[in-house]
């Protein structure tokens, strides 16, 4: 089963094709370029020096966030026009799972992060259990500080991952020793990390609607937030699940 699989939910870039047996093509690169400018000729190329036809294609997986706005938008779009067109099964995958199966080995707490802006984080610890990322707790929104805060208060190694690391940690704030800072390629958002999880759930015979499948934001766009206060009498959405605790206010 060879699937196409797709992350966007940072600046960097990652398309995979792989199956049960073999990674068999991945571009991932962080470049100046926009995903609407880079993602399509990536799909094509990876396809391309994969030598798989979308025709022979069994599945699409796609991070799904919490992340980038932009970027999950057009991701997942990408992957759910798609999936229609080729009429193939398409999965979901969180982001921070998919971080987290950079560290397959157990006995350590790993700390997904991804940038939310402002000084603070998209934040889920994962133990890893038989190859699988088992979440310790909730999505949550914190500052830096309590992201490190916590680690050192955890009586285990924690494993710091994610693009707020280089972006906002090494070099920038004190870490606590058992704290681990991976190198950067360790760090990055990776297709092949969603692929893996989605053959996974492909292979329990799981898909998701395509015609339902949202990213997951936690949290509302900038814009939102400035339309609301433009517009105090018009109606407000719903308020997410996740709760948001231990933001920084907005200077």
């Amino acid at each position: 089963m060879s699937i196409l699989a797709i992350d966007t939910s940072t600046q960097v870039s990652s398309v995979a094709v792989m199956n049960e047996k073999r990674l068999q093509a991945e571009i991932t690169m962080q470049a100046r370029l926009t995903h609407s400018e880079t993602l399509m000729p990536h799909i094509e190329a990876a396809l391309r020096m994969a030598a798989v036809k979308k025709t022979e294609l069994e599945g699409i997986a796609v991070s799904i966030g919490p992340g980038s706005f932009t970027g999950l938008r057009i991701g997942l779009a990408a992957a759910k026009a798609m999936a229609y067109a080729l009429s193939l099964p398409i999965v979901g995958i969180s982001t921070l799972a998919a971080l987290a199966v950079h560290f397959p080995a157990p006995g350590a707490r790993i700390l997904s992060l991804i940038d939310a802006q402002k000084g603070n984080a998209y934040a889920q610890a994962f133990h890893m259990e038989n190859g699988q990322p088992v979440p310790l707790g909730r999505v949550e929104v914190l500052a830096i500080e309590e992201v490190l805060a916590r680690a050192s208060r955890a009586g285990e190694p924690v494993i710091l991952t994610g693009d707020v690391v280089p972006k906002k940690i090494v070099g920038k704030l004190v870490v606590p020793e058992h704290v681990i800072l991976p190198p950067p390629q360790m760090q990055m958002p990776r297709a092949a990390n969603v692929g893996l999880l989605g053959l996974q759930r492909l292979a329990r015979g799981a898909s998701d609607n395509p015609m339902a499948l949202e990213p997951v934001y936690i949290r509302r766009s900038e814009a939102e937030v400035l339309w609301e206060r433009r517009h105090p009498d018009a109606p407000k959405g719903e308020e997410p699940e996740t709760k948001t605790i231990v933001m920084r206010k907005s200077s």
